[in-house]
C-alpha cells in the first residue's frame, strides 16, 4: 500500500484515524492501535514478509535488553552489540544483495568460460533498508548510553513499524521519539497542520513528480539520445526525484502530526547548496546524519590523521551508495560523492557558506545532476551513453523519437517545478525586510499574503491531485526500491 493510492486515502487512513481517536488516550493504548495499523499496512504488500519484519524487531528488542543488563560500553554489552549488528546486516545483505552478488559472480565465471552458478531469485522486502538501519541505531545508542533500553516491547515495535515512515523514511532514532510513545499532544490545530503538510506532499508527488516522470522514462530509454535529449532527461530526473522523495517525507511528517508525533525534517532546499558538503546537510538529512553517527564515526571519523579521515569519508559515501541498491550504478554514485567530499575537505570548503555565490552554486548543482544520471540509469552502460550525449554538443535539438513521446503539459510542469525551486531558493538567500510577526499575529502584507494564498490553493490543488491519481490508478514512490 502506498500513500498516493485511493485504497489508502479513502479506506485505510479514515478507518485507522477513526479507531485511533476512539481509543482512550491512556496506558499507551493508542500505541497498540498504531502498531496493529502499521502491521496491516505492511502486510497489505505481502503477509509472509511481515514475519521477517516482526522477527527483526523481536531480535533487536532482545539485544537492547541484554545490553542494558550488562551496562553501557561493557565488554559483554559490546559482544551483544556485535551479535545484534551482525544478524541485522546478514538479513539486509541476503535479501538486498544476494541477487547482485550472484549475478556479479556469474558474470566473472562466464568471462572465464565457466558455467554460471544457479541461484533462486531473492525477493526484496520493502522498507528493509530503513527498518534495519533504525534497529542498528537503537542497539548502538543503548550500548553508548545515549538512550535507555525500553522495557515496553510494544513501544519498540511501534517505533520500528510506524507506517508513515516505514517504506521510505525518514530514518528515525528511538531516542528522538522515546518520550512521544509515553505521551504526545493531540489537538485539532496539530491535526490540521498535519493534514496540510500531507496534502502539500501529495501535490508535490502526484502533480509534479508523476507529471515529469514520462520525460525521465522516455529519455533514459533512448539508445542514441541527442545532447538536448540527455540534458532534458537529466534535469527532469533531478526535479522528479526531489519532488517525489520530499513529497513522501512531507506526507510522512504530516501523518505523524495527525497522530501527535513530531518527526524530523528530511529536506532543506538541497538544490541551493554551494558545495556537496552542504548538499548532504540538506538532502535526505536523516540518512546523512545516520551515516555520520553510525558509520563514519565508527570507522574512526577524523581521528587518526588526514589520510584516514579521507578514507573514512570516502568509504562512508561508498557504502551509503551501496545502501541505496544492489547495482554498480549506486556504488559509482556513492564513490562520486565521496571523492568530491574528499576534495572539498582538502580545499577547506565549508558547508555553511555565507550569502549566495553563483560560482560555487553552479558547479555544485552540475555535480549533483551528473551524479543523478548514474543513480537513475539501469546499468553503467546507460549512464555512459547519457554522459557522452550530454557533452557531445551535437546541436540537433530533441530527437524525433523523444519529442513524439512527451507532451507540452509535461514540459510546462517541469518548468513550473524549476520556477518553484528557484523562487524558494531566492527566498532562502534573501534576508527579511521586516522582523517576523509576534506569535498569533497575521498580516495581509508580505509573507502573510503568501501564507494565506498557499492555504487557499492547497485544497483545490489536492482535490485535482486526487482526481489525477484516480485516473492513473497507481503511483509508487521512487525510494520504495531502495
Amino acid at each position: 500500500m502506498v500513500f498516493s493510492s485511493n485504497i489508502f486515502l479513502f479506506l485505510f487512513l479514515p478507518l485507522f484515524l477513526a479507531v485511533y481517536y476512539l481509543t482512550p488516550d491512556r496506558k499507551r493504548l493508542r500505541n497498540y492501535v498504531v502498531l496493529v495499523g502499521s502491521y496491516l499496512f505492511y502486510a497489505w504488500w505481502r503477509v509472509d514478509f511481515l514475519a521477517l519484519f516482526a522477527a527483526v524487531t523481536a531480535w533487536n528488542y532482545m539485544v537492547g535488553m541484554a545490553i542494558a543488563r550488562h551496562g553501557a560500553r561493557t565488554a559483554a554489552a559490546r559482544r551483544w552489540l556485535s551479535a545484534g549488528v551482525a544478524i541485522d546486516l546478514a538479513v539486509l545483505v541476503y535479501f538486498k544483495y544476494a541477487n547482485f552478488g550472484v549475478a556479479s559472480f556469474n558474470a566473472m565465471l562466464e568471462g572465464m568460460g565457466l558455467a554460471p552458478f544457479s541461484f533462486a531469485h531473492v525477493i526484496l522486502p520493502i522498507g528493509i533498508s530503513f527498518y534495519v538501519f533504525e534497529s542498528i541505531s537503537y542497539i548502538a545508542d543503548v550500548y553508548r548510553g545515549d538512550v535507555e533500553a525500553t522495557r515496553h516491547p510494544v513501544d519498540f515495535a511501534t517505533f520500528i513499524a510506524l507506517f508513515p515512515h516505514l517504506i521510505a523514511g525518514p530514518v528515525f532514532r528511538y531516542k528522538d521519539l522515546a518520550d512521544q510513545f509515553e505521551k504526545r499532544e493531540h489537538s485539532m490545530t496539530l491535526f490540521g497542520q498535519g493534514a496540510l503538510r500531507f496534502m502539500q506532499g501529495f501535490i508535490k508527488k502526484v502533480f509534479i513528480a508523476d507529471s515529469v516522470e514520462p520525460l525521465v522514462r522516455h529519455a533514459f530509454a533512448l539508445t542514441d539520445p541527442t545532447t538536448a535529449d540527455a540534458w532534458l532527461g537529466a534535469v527532469a530526473y533531478t526535479v522528479q526525484l526531489y519532488f517525489d522523495f520530499s513529497g513522501y517525507s512531507d506526507m510522512a511528517i504530516g501523518l505523524g502530526l495527525m497522530m501527535g508525533f513530531r518527526f524530523v525534517e528530511n529536506f532543506n532546499q538541497p538544490y541551493i547548496s554551494q558545495s556537496i558538503t552542504e548538499f548532504w546537510r540538506r538532502w535526505h538529512m536523516s540518512l546523512s546524519s545516520w551515516l555520520r553517527d553510525y558509520l563514519y564515526i565508527s570507522l574512526g571519523g577524523n581521528r587518526g590523521g588526514t589520510a584516514k579521515t579521507y578514507r573514512n569519508l570516502f568509504l562512508t559515501m561508498l557504502l551509503g551508495g551501496l545502501w541505496h541498491g544492489a547495482n554498480w550504478t549506486f556504488v559509482i554514485w556513492g564513490a562520486w560523492h565521496g571523492a568530491i567530499l574528499c576534495v572539498e575537505r582538502a580545499l577547506g570548503v565549508k558547508a555553511d557558506a555565507n550569502g549566495f555565490r553563483f560560482h560555487r552554486w553552479a558547479p555544485t548543482l552540475l555535480f549533483v545532476v551528473l551524479g543523478w544520471v548514474m543513480f537513475r540509469a539501469d546499468h553503467v552502460g546507460v549512464a555512459w551513453t547519457f554522459y557522452k550525449a550530454m557533452f557531445s554538443f551535437d546541436g540537433a535539438g530533441l530527437s524525433d523519437v523523444y519529442a513524439s513521446s512527451i507532451t507540452q503539459l509535461q514540459l510546462a510542469t517541469m518548468a513550473l517545478a524549476v520556477v518553484v525551486l528557484v523562487v524558494r531558493g531566492v527566498a532562502v538567500h534573501t534576508p527579511p525586510r521586516r522582523p517576523p510577526l509576534p506569535a498569533g499575529r497575521f498580516s495581509l502584507v508580505g509573507h502573510g499574503v503568501a501564507q494565506w494564498t498557499a492555504h487557499a490553493l492547497i485544497w483545490p490543488l489536492f482535490a485535482l491531485a486526487v482526481l489525477k491519481l484516480s485516473a492513473q490508478s497507481y503511483s509508487p514512490f521512487l525510494y520504495f526500491q531502495f
